[in-house]
């Protein structure tokens, strides 16, 4: 079985499982057949297009998110998307972003750089009512580490229904959900149905002082709205993605009033390489097997 990963340190990782060279996409294909292609980490889309003429079983990402993939993505080849990768992660940034702003540590790390002693009591996350917009893994991850703060997270979903966890309420109740929210968590991926779902409408709905985290993708959220709801200082942001991305120097978002930017760095901890290693020996297996990789977003012509 042929392997091709986007770096050294995977390629000896997986140097046991199977003939494992590094390619990058970014030259021609080392052969005219590969069983599994690990493209880069957040590389461009554009790479995609090496794929063209090249016989590729499978395409395993390392990210959870998809969007724009299979406009570029050769016609008949099959992708996997990493889920169970990133979620956890990406759902400490998440708390981490909430975290900030109710205590406000971004003061606090201001008033240090200044050698300031003020403090002064803060919002804290017992009783804070949360809408977790996504109830797939991400969703999941984030309502897991919301509880022990003694927050209350509402679930929503693209369609209401009852799960082992309780009730998930629809896209649709999600005005009246707003109403009442302290916080917002976006943990949707982007598609066309997504797509700045966080509109001005959206963000209206929000009470006075309430935060919108965004751990899923900047095209969920509308800039322009939200800088205005910034700029008046009616709500507040954390934000992991933005759109664009990455976010240029100068852009308004960096100095608007009461948000913190990550730079989309929710899924990079020192433990990813191990979890994409695994993941990539379970393809690799499932292959040999004769089954069904897990993961599919495009199935195999």
């Amino acid at each position: 079985m042929r392997i091709t990963v986007p770096t050294e340190d995977l390629r000896t990782r997986l140097a046991d499982a199977a003939e494992v060279v590094v390619w990058d996409l970014a030259s021609p294909a080392p052969w005219p057949a590969i069983d599994v292609v690990v493209p880069p980490y957040m590389g461009s889309l554009d790479l995609l297009a090496a794929l063209d003429g090249v016989a590729v079983r499978l395409v395993q990402s390392q990210s959870i998110g998809y969007d724009g993939v299979l406009e570029r993505l050769p016609e008949g080849v099959a992708f996997a998307n990493a889920a169970g990768v990133h979620e956890g992660p990406a759902a400490e940034i998440g708390m981490a972003l909430v975290l900030a702003a109710q205590r406000d540590l971004p003061r606090f790390v201001r008033q240090q750089d200044a050698q300031e002693w003020r403090g002064g009591f803060t919002r804290g996350l017992a009783g804070l009512r949360v809408v977790v917009v996504g109830a797939g893994g991400l969703g999941s991850a984030m309502v897991d580490r919301l509880l022990p703060f003694d927050a209350r997270p509402v679930r929503v979903a693209r369609s209401r229904r009852t799960d082992s966890r309780g009730e998930v309420a629809a896209l649709d109740e999600l005005p009246e959900l707003l109403s009442g929210a302290e916080a917002v968590v976006i943990c949707l991926p982007l598609d066309d149905s997504t797509h700045h779902l966080v509109d001005a409408g959206f963000l209206a709905r929000m009470p006075d002082g309430a935060i919108l985290v965004n751990i899923g993708r900047g095209g969920i959220v509308d800039t322009d709205a939200l800088l205005g709801e910034l700029g008046t200082g009616r709500l507040r942001a954390g934000l992991d993605v933005t759109d664009p991305e990455p976010l240029p120097a100068g852009h308004p978002l960096w100095s608007a009033p009461g948000v913190v930017i990550s730079p989309h760095v929710g899924g990079q901890v020192r433990t990813m390489p191990d979890a994409v290693e695994a993941l990539v020996r379970r393809q690799i297996a499932a292959l040999a097997a004769g089954e069904t990789p897990s993961n599919l977003v495009a199935a195999s012509a």
